[in-house]
């Protein structure tokens, strides 16, 4: 298993100020673990740094303008694939049988497709069973590093990373009609509304849960507890 797989699902989870004080921990674990390639290092700790030091309120907004009012960087996996159809909520269904198979349970609001938790959840395989799931949607992270890096945002060498560790490459074509997508304006309220407005599509028991009262996000700090122990992997 890899707990940097960990460090990447945490960066790229809503900023709190847990993720703030784990930030000497983050980068003595990608240091330890060397698999993130000397070339992204940097990058990858000027991300955590910068995570650090950020005004928190600061780092959350810059989060949402990117991640929740920017469709075209939506985290949600599926959605770049299948967009609202009913194809998405089969590739979900399937995505959460996986996730039992090998005996985890979603106790958090997130949808099963929502990158972070996906990450987790291939923190607890072998690493070369890790890059083979990971490979299958490298068409989505290419294009989101690709995207990123337009916006010179300091979260494309995430992705960037992402796409190293999964297994094999990515289809050119395929990467290139997901970049054809018009990028969306996160400043476009009205759009926004539109989105608002789509009914919600919820899996089992708990899926609407609530942020805590502190505004931290639930599986955020559950992931931080857990980076000392791993979750136990039943083979199915």
């Amino acid at each position: 298993m890899a707990q940097t797989l960990k460090v990447l699902s945490i960066l790229l989870d809503y900023p709190t100020r847990e993720v703030q004080e784990a930030a000497p921990d983050l980068r003595r674990i990608v240091e330890d673990e060397g698999l993130v390639p000397s070339r992204l290092r940097p990058g990858l700790a000027r991300l955590i740094d910068d995570l650090a030091t950020r005004d928190l309120f600061d780092a959350q907004e810059r989060y949402v303008m990117l991640f929740d009012r920017t469709r075209s960087l939506s985290l949600y996996l599926f959605e770049h694939i299948h967009g609202e159809s009913r194809d998405r909520g089969q590739a979900m269904v399937d995505l959460m049988e996986l996730y039992e198979q090998h005996g985890l349970s979603i106790g958090a609001k997130e949808l099963p497709d929502y990158l972070p938790l996906f990450l987790e959840f291939l923190s607890t395989l072998p690493i070369d069973q890790a890059g083979d799931l990971l490979a299958e949607p490298m068409h989505i992270l290419e294009a989101l590093a690709e995207r990123h890096r337009k916006r010179k945002s300091a979260y494309a060498v995430v992705f960037r990373v992402l796409v190293d560790l999964a297994a094999g490459k990515a289809d050119p074509d395929a990467v290139a009609a997901l970049l054809e997508d018009p990028e969306d304006d996160p400043n476009d309220l009205e759009a926004l509304d539109r989105i608002w407005e789509e009914e919600a599509v919820t899996f089992g028991p708990g899926a609407g849960g609530a942020v805590s009262p502190d505004g931290s996000c639930p599986a955020t700090r559950e992931i931080l507890h857990r980076m000392d122990a791993p979750t136990p992997i039943t083979e199915s």
